[in-house]
């Protein structure tokens, strides 16, 4: 059995490689050919362009693995199938069961690899070319669209009581500085209680009077207004209005704030750059503060689920094995089967869009099309195994 399974193994790592290093070069050769734009732009070197197509690798290979894991298989497959090896080892005692879980082996290996990819290698290359982009960009930073980057969180202190912080971040470069910062202090009836305008900021970790953890925001440039609430006021200070709003210039000023890092990187960074316990520390922080969540609600069990890809792709390619090469027509059938794979991350992709339109359940939307695919591939494997 030691020696089926080296056989099947070797056959198919041999011809995933292949076709993993095909599509690596095809894409390298594009993602140049794009960079080569921004060469000789604010200092932008050959070299910067050969080192962001690198970091590019990292997502383009962890999107294209379980195309390269079919077509490998496939491949391995048809041709152990047409040379009539793999009828001498169903001859020799491999069974159906026995083929589907040394095939079943292949695929947790293979979700295993596209986890780690996911949750470590990504989000580093990711980080690191949006980074990269930004420091050649037109722009001031990372693209945070017109509207910047939109941030709430919830207070309970002595002083303000239950009261509401919104905080909006027009620029930043992914390393803790940030521009054209405003923060903004409601009450608990939502009337405005202050406004703080940075012109720039630094973030740092830290822990508040309570053991809260959260940060510390270093601004610079800063415009503080505050509105004081008739309410709070006597008769006498309600007479002077200059007492009612109060504006200050101030060259810098540290603001607590229990938004941690994390957070405040999750809000101006891409998806692709988070991990998936980032991403569910996120939706928490998102759901907690009323504010919508099901995107990246969506992008958690995308991610969560994505390694399960590798498994149906294993089991799309085992009925290949037992097609008879005699009955012609082996290239379209394996033509077919590269396409079935295809459209099944087409959909994949697909869904999750669907799902964010049509408000599906995000666990199902992320799921769905991997065990229709899934059930499909074992059905078809069943029929060979019985009808032919």
């Amino acid at each position: 059995m030691k020696t089926v399974r080296r056989l099947i193994y070797r056959q198919i790592a041999s011809h995933v490689g292949m076709v993993a290093a095909g599509f690596s070069a095809l894409f390298f050769f594009i993602d140049f050919v794009d960079e080569m734009q921004r060469v000789g732009k604010k200092g932008y070197t050959l070299m910067d362009a050969v080192w962001a197509c690198t970091l590019e690798q990292g997502a383009h290979f962890y999107d294209l693995f379980p195309i390269a894991l079919l077509i490998g298989a496939i491949i391995a497959l048809a041709r152990m199938a047409q040379t009539s090896e793999f009828t001498i080892l169903r001859t020799g005692g491999l069974g159906p069961g026995r083929a589907l879980g040394l095939l079943a082996v292949l695929g947790v290996a293979g979700a295993v690899f596209v986890a780690v990819l996911g949750d470590w290698v990504v989000p580093w290359t990711e980080q690191h070319i949006t980074i990269h982009r930004a420091k050649v960009s037109d722009k001031n930073g990372l693209n945070l669209g017109h509207g910047g980057a939109w941030l709430r969180e919830r207070r309970d202190d002595a002083s303000n009581g239950a009261h509401n912080v919104t905080v909006n971040v027009g620029q930043a470069d992914g390393h803790g500085h940030l521009g054209l910062i405003r923060i903004f202090e409601f009450d608990r009836k939502g009337r405005l209680l202050r406004r703080i305008s940075a012109q720039s900021g630094e973030i740092e970790s830290a822990k508040g009077a309570q053991g809260i953890k959260g940060s510390i925001w270093h601004l610079q440039g800063v415009t503080d207004t505050v509105w004081h609430n008739q309410e709070m006021l006597s008769e006498e200070a309600v007479l002077k209005a200059n007492q009612l709003i109060v504006e200050s210039e101030i060259a810098s000023l540290d603001w607590f704030s229990s938004l941690t890092p994390m957070v405040v990187a999750a809000s101006v960074l891409p998806p692709e750059t988070m991990s998936t316990s980032a991403l569910w520390r996120y939706t928490e922080h998102l759901a907690n503060n009323a504010q919508a969540a099901q995107r990246y609600e969506i992008e958690f069990w995308k991610k969560a689920f994505y390694p399960l890809v590798c498994l149906v792709m294993v089991g799309l390619a085992l009925p290949f094995a037992y097609l008879h090469a005699r009955s012609g027509g082996m290239s379209l059938k394996i033509f077919g089967g590269i396409m079935l794979g295809i459209s099944f991350v087409l959909i994949n992709h697909i869904s999750s869009h669907l799902g964010l339109l049509h408000h599906w359940q995000p666990w199902l939307a992320a799921v769905a099309p991997s065990i229709v695919y899934l059930l499909l591939s074992l059905s078809a494997f069943v029929w060979l195994v019985r009808y032919r």
